[in-house]
């Protein structure tokens, strides 16, 4: 274990939103939906266009854009699992989401 730095902590600002990935329309362009099932774009900065790949039910933090009309935001972050886990642990989680991040990782169940 390397000690000193604890990864990338994240969590999101008074601004930003955690947002779930609905699907792709293409032009870098992504809809998401917030915890209180808002819809809009968000749109993806061009520093990631190369190395980040986004998919249906990824979450992601997003900044506002002022004058947006269809795309209201731009992508801050991914979140990965261990990121979800750890807001979940310190309460930042939204609880319309943690029911969804809990479906998509128990897989079918039987019942």
């Amino acid at each position: 274990g390397s000690s000193g730095s604890s990864g990338e902590h994240i969590v999101p600002s008074n601004q930003q939103q955690i947002v779930r990935v609905l699907r792709t329309p293409g032009n870098n362009l992504h809809e998401v939906e917030t915890a209180q099932g808002q819809r809009f774009l968000v749109s993806m900065p061009s520093k990631y266009r190369k190395n980040i790949w986004i998919k249906r039910g990824d979450f992601l933090i997003v900044d506002p854009i002022e004058e947006g009309e269809k795309v209201k935001a731009e992508i801050s972050f991914v979140l990965c699992k261990d990121h979800v886990r750890s807001l979940q642990k310190e309460g930042f989680w939204p609880e319309a989401f943690s029911e969804v991040a809990e479906k998509h990782n128990s897989g079918p169940s039987s019942g």
